[in-house]
């Protein structure tokens, strides 16, 4: 009686256990990136781009520069003017600097 018992016990337990293991780590795909993609990696037009800046909470927002690789813009957040440089191809942020008080 003990021996089918310890065998039931020994099969349930050889069943389960593949089961229950954790996925290995290389099955875990983590994809960091430097910068803020506002555009899903999409090209952009100047227009896009002052509309997600202003999305992204600045405030008057002008169009500054948009020829080239990068989109310039001047805007506010809080009592702070920022230059932001934005991907033209991608939508990222590629640059921000604050200006300084008039």
């Amino acid at each position: 009686m003990r021996k089918n018992t310890w065998q039931a016990c020994a099969l349930a337990l050889s069943l389960i256990l593949p089961v229950s293991l954790p996925a290995p780590a290389y099955a875990l795909s983590i994809n960091i990136q430097v910068g803020s993609n506002l555009n899903s990696g999409r090209a952009i037009t100047c227009g896009q781009g002052q509309r997600l800046i202003q999305n992204r909470g600045f405030r008057n927002v002008r169009r500054i520069d948009c020829r080239g690789r990068v989109f310039v813009y001047h805007a506010t957040r809080g009592n702070s003017r920022f230059e932001i440089g934005l991907s033209s191809r991608t939508g990222r942020v590629v640059d921000i600097h604050r200006l300084r008080r008039r």
